[in-house]
């Protein structure tokens, strides 16, 4: 028998959040009180915002039904166990859909889990090994839950950072946002040394700490941190001139290059040459070329005739394994 009022009504709470419902005199049982106290307790479940429904029948019966706001939720041993480690799975290797408002719900969870119950999250993330995409990149989930709560708290964040040419540094942020790209997390920060916006690719931090300091968010220059993301990686990326040619009239050709490329140069009647100074990868680039459906000739740069002749050669190839 329950007599505590407090520890009935979590038990109570706990049973309802099943999905089914509930006849009065089995809760009346299972807690050891009588029907009567069920429904005071019910009365009370409802003061506290859970939308408890009943149903008239000759027993009645209780369910937990959606409401316009979300409640606390109460959870077993187990079931906060198996969100902890699906939470710090899918966050520790950026899976698609897995945005910082899963990170948040980590974070939340994970500060107020028991020791014992940490312990056992730890153990089965330990002996488990994700399939994971082909440049190895992992996260520790404590990174992430630590830069989420100064992400919420409006707290300064302190960590080392290793840049992509492997130069280390020490990194004092107001964090903005955590952004997933689906198979990277990024954090968008103003940092206070530089004294300008920065984004970090979060597998290159190390030792995240809360300051403790709080400060006032400032405003991004652009509107939302996605999109300084998208702009922040662009810039990122290399320049590089391009000349082609192409054996085909530059009218016809024109007519199927992207706009952004700028129009061919008639060499003849039935010859062209394209120059452009374009950003992003040369593999892109050569795969749009031949996507064009005429024959060309790169003079410059050597990375794209590389590119070109790599591209050729496993078209070969994969012709060769079909015949």
């Amino acid at each position: 028998m329950t007599t505590d009022t407090p520890a009935r009504l979590l038990t109570l709470l706990s049973l309802l959040q099943t999905p089914r419902e509930w006849p009065g005199g089995e809760l009346a049982d299972r807690l050891g009180v009588s029907r009567r106290t069920i429904r005071r307790d019910i009365d009370r479940l409802r003061e506290l915002g859970y939308p408890v429904q009943a149903t008239l029948g000759a027993d009645g019966g209780y369910r937990l039904v959606a409401g316009k706001a979300m409640p606390p939720l109460v959870l077993d041993d187990e079931e906060a166990v198996a969100i902890a480690v699906g939470l710090r799975a899918g966050a520790g290797h950026a899976l698609e859909g897995v945005d910082e408002a899963s990170v948040r719900a980590l974070a939340k969870l994970e500060q107020v889990l028991p020791g014992r119950l940490r312990h056992r999250v730890s153990t089965l993330q330990a002996a488990t090994t994700p399939l994971t995409s082909g440049d190895g990149a992992t996260i520790a989930p404590e990174t992430l839950t630590v830069m989420a709560s100064t992400v919420a708290g409006h707290e300064r964040l302190r960590f080392a950072y290793r840049a992509a040419d492997g130069t280390e540094s020490r990194r004092v942020t107001e964090p903005y946002r955590l952004v997933s790209t689906g198979r990277r997390w990024y954090l968008v920060a103003y940092d206070l040394d530089r004294a300008d916006w920065r984004t970090f690719r979060v597998d290159r931090v190390s030792e995240p700490l809360a300051t403790g300091a709080r400060f006032t968010p400032r405003e991004l220059p652009t509107g939302s941190a996605a999109e300084y993301l998208r702009r922040s990686m662009h810039r990122a990326q290399e320049s590089y001139d391009l000349v082609v040619t192409f054996a085909a009239p530059a009218e016809v050709v024109a007519a199927r290059l992207p706009g952004w490329l700028g129009p061919p140069e008639p060499l003849d009647e039935g010859s062209c040459r394209l120059r452009a100074t374009v950003t992003g990868a040369t593999e892109w680039m050569a795969v749009r070329l031949a996507l064009l459906g005429h024959e060309f000739t790169v003079q410059e740069p050597a990375e794209l005739v590389e590119a070109v002749r790599e591209l050729g050669a496993r078209m070969s190839r994969a012709a060769g394994a079909g015949a």
